[in-house]
């Protein structure tokens, strides 16, 4: 039945006019941050820009027969690896008008302090992403800032294996990532994902040669940190089922449509779903061989007012600490 003529409605030409909107005092927020390695390494201090510190390892073992009575055969003492990653400088900053701050708002009281949560999510995002990633280490100079050398660089060519590897197939004892000429041998080099071969899906195979890699070296391998397309891959491996366990009290279930837990010859790997990780790559890493050590750790300041507004900027000055690059390895399918 037809509304009486004349009535009042809420739209049209006879709407009653100045209703109110409705606006859910919520907002609901969708933040595709992943900061794992950020919250969850071992955290130190750096007090230079080029933060350094000191790597080691034994050499192989071998036959040691001696002659009783004899005397000494002394051997030359080989020092430590010294190792460097440059800080990198990460700001977000922001002007809210003063005008913007007195109106009413929905979802929050000032703009101000909304801002400063979320470029904190924005600026610690920043920072994983260029952990994980292949960025090269940089010095910087007068038009271009300093840049740390990510994971991917650390582990370098010599300690990647090859989504095609033959079962012949042996990584590297020393990686050519883990040094460069540019600066005393420090740094990480550029990565040369070519080096690994093929294109194509990563194998079960390159990775059980990755993590055999990682562990010979005394490494201890707990987290496989892979993208979303590479877990898909690595869910698919023959008996994946088989490969999910409970261990102490994590009740860890075992479920056959995704692996959360993998179980190598060489111990027992977590399955780190990370958003920024490169597809097609594995980064089997040993969690104690890393840290992030930070020069200035994050925090906000206001900047002088120059106009009808307020200016913030968060700041953040750190870098990835590799210890020893020796114990980790990485899958590529990038060729």
């Amino acid at each position: 039945m037809a509304a009486v003529t004349g009535t009042t409605l809420t739209y049209g030409v006879g709407s009653a006019g100045g209703n109110r909107e409705d606006l859910a005092d919520t907002i609901y927020d969708l933040f595709p941050d992943d900061t794992h390695f950020l919250s969850n390494l071992q955290k130190t201090k750096a007090s230079s820009t080029l933060h350094e510190w000191l790597g080691d390892t034994i050499v192989a073992p071998g036959t040691n027969i001696n002659r009783e009575g004899n005397e000494g055969e002394f051997a030359s003492i080989v020092s430590p690896i010294r190792y460097a990653n440059y800080t990198q400088i990460f700001k977000k900053e922001f002007v809210v008008s003063d005008t913007q701050e007195k109106v009413a708002k929905a979802g929050r009281r000032t703009e101000g302090a909304r801002q400063t949560t979320k470029q904190m999510r924005e600026i610690k995002n920043d920072v994983e992403w260029a952990m994980v990633r292949n960025q090269l280490a940089s010095a910087g100079g007068a038009t271009t800032g300093r840049s740390l050398g990510s994971m991917e660089n650390w582990i370098g060519a010599g300690r990647t294996a090859s989504a095609a590897a033959a079962t012949s197939h042996v990584l590297a004892t020393a990686g050519t990532g883990a040094t460069t000429a540019a600066i005393a041998a420090k740094v990480p080099g550029a990565v040369t994902d070519a080096s690994a071969g093929s294109g194509g899906a990563i194998t079960s195979a390159a990775l059980e040669f990755a993590l055999e890699a990682s562990w010979a070296q005394g490494g201890d391998t707990d987290l496989i940190g892979v993208a979303a397309s590479t877990k898909a891959v690595i869910n698919t491996f023959s008996g994946v089922a088989q490969r999910n366990v409970e261990i102490g009290k994590t009740q860890q279930a075992v479920i056959t449509g995704a692996a959360d837990v993998y179980v190598s010859s060489f111990g027992v790997h977590r399955i780190l779903l990370h958003r920024h990780i490169r597809a097609n790559v594995a980064l089997c890493l040993d969690s104690s061989l890393w840290a992030v050590s930070s020069l200035r750790d994050f925090f906000m300041e206001r900047l002088a007012k120059t106009g009808d507004g307020h200016k913030y900027a968060i700041r953040y000055e750190g870098t990835l600490e590799c210890r020893n690059f020796l114990g980790n390895s990485k899958v590529s399918s990038i060729g």
